[in-house]
């Protein structure tokens, strides 16, 4: 992860309101939950419960919409045979000896009936099956959420928007220690591929 000190998550200001004229189908679209696991949250208490109860409201509203709801998590088995010499930023997280027997926060209430992916790298889509599963559902919306801007959001976002789906972004839900990057990437890499919205621009969308 990332040794920087911990910033609380940023709002949307002023800005005009960005789901403005949008129409979900719910049928179409899915709510991608990513990294938002034990060992990470427990890395940044200081802005954990708000990243949590942002998102609890999130899920939740997304259940009421009857949106699918997508949780991913990074994880390795023991001794981490999935990482390569070669990955550095494998290399990073072995000696840290995370996301080994970690879980979903369970402060989000995920049900049974919701996936569950596990990953191996960055992105929620390099080895997994979650493209075929949301492939075989319909869905061609992701709402997305995840920690962190610079490890989980920009991989996956980058590969979801190359493969043509329409994506939301909810920066509330979203965190990095670095918040200049961060705010960089909503800015800038995240805009460019996806519609940005704030907490409450994402509940209103899912209303």
């Amino acid at each position: 992860m990332h040794p920087h000190p911990e910033s609380a998550p940023a709002d949307a200001g002023n800005r005009k309101p960005a789901a403005a004229g949008f129409a979900l189908d719910p049928a179409r679209t899915a709510l991608l939950v990513m990294h938002y696991q034990t060992d990470i949250m427990a890395l940044f208490p200081a802005v954990a419960p708000t990243l949590l109860a942002n998102t609890r409201a999130l899920c939740e509203a997304a259940r009421r919409k009857g949106v699918a709801v997508y949780f991913a998590r990074i994880g390795f088995g023991q001794g981490y045979p999935e990482v390569s010499p070669l990955n550095k930023n494998g290399q990073g997280i072995k000696r840290l000896g995370l996301f080994v027997d970690d879980e979903i926060s369970p402060e989000l209430g995920r049900r049974a009936d919701e996936p569950l992916i596990l990953a191996h790298r960055a992105s929620v889509f390099f080895g997994t099956d979650l493209e075929l599963r949301l492939s075989a559902a319909g869905v061609d919306t992701l709402v997305m959420a995840g920690i962190a801007s610079t490890g989980v959001m920009l991989s996956s976002i980058a590969y979801a928007s190359d493969a043509d789906f329409r994506l939301y972004t909810v920066k509330d839900c979203c965190y990095d220690p670095d918040p200049v990057v961060h705010e960089h990437l909503f800015a800038t890499a995240f805009e460019s591929r996806s519609t940005v919205l704030s907490q409450a621009e994402a509940l209103s969308l899912l209303a």
